[in-house]
């Protein structure tokens, strides 16, 4: 079965800790985390995925600014990045560990990944 993972994701699950916005989603991150180590295929989304099924701030497939509710495009912003930087269209259907590879290839290894998600609200856990 495919897995549908927003592009940014490829970042965050090299830098998950075990938090997240809430104890669902949390506990939703680290299943897909163990689900993603078998290497299944994954679909490139931008837009709301596995991961964000249990995120408080998705509405109706729409990640919202978790302090005004209203719909957000900085997520989608990370993921035309990642896509752009990797080299992929969205759409794209590639194994896991291949995607993970070029995101640690062309993004992480050369110390782009603060350029891409730095005003994230997470970013003082992947440093």
């Amino acid at each position: 079965m495919t897995c549908k993972i927003r592009p940014h994701h490829g970042m965050c699950f090299s830098f998950f800790q075990g938090k997240g916005y809430s104890g669902a989603f949390t506990e939703n991150m680290a299943a897909m985390k163990e689900r993603l180590e078998e290497n299944p295929e994954v679909t490139l989304l931008c837009g709301a995925d596995d991961v964000c099924a249990c995120c408080p701030n998705n509405q109706a497939g729409r990640c919202t600014d978790e302090d005004t509710g209203l719909p957000s495009d900085k997520a989608e912003a990370y993921d035309r990045q990642v896509l752009y930087c990797c080299g992929l269209p969205e759409g794209t259907k590639i194994r896991w560990k291949d995607f993970a590879a070029s995101v640690q290839q062309n993004i992480l290894s050369p110390g782009k990944r603060e350029e891409i998600c730095g005003g994230c609200q997470w970013n003082e856990l992947c440093r």
